[in-house]
């Protein structure tokens, strides 16, 4: 079974930091997809170890904006 999942990255210096919206996930590359690499790599250890892992339902991801600040 193929299950998809959400990823949202952010950079802090000289690392790109990713993290699974739907679990308590995260990990970090020196590139964009170094750092998902290292996520995929990361949930897929999660799933094998948790005896019931708790997969929340995927977020509502958008924008939004503020004026002038």
């Amino acid at each position: 079974m193929v299950r998809t999942f959400t990823a949202a990255v952010h950079q802090e210096d000289d690392w790109y930091v990713a993290r699974c919206l739907e679990l308590e996930v995260a990990s970090q590359g020196e590139t964009l997809d170094a750092a998902l690499a290292n996520l995929r790599e990361a949930v897929e250890v999660f799933l094998d170890e948790a005896a019931a892992p708790t997969i929340e339902a995927t977020p509502l991801v958008t924008s939004f904006q503020l004026d002038g600040r």
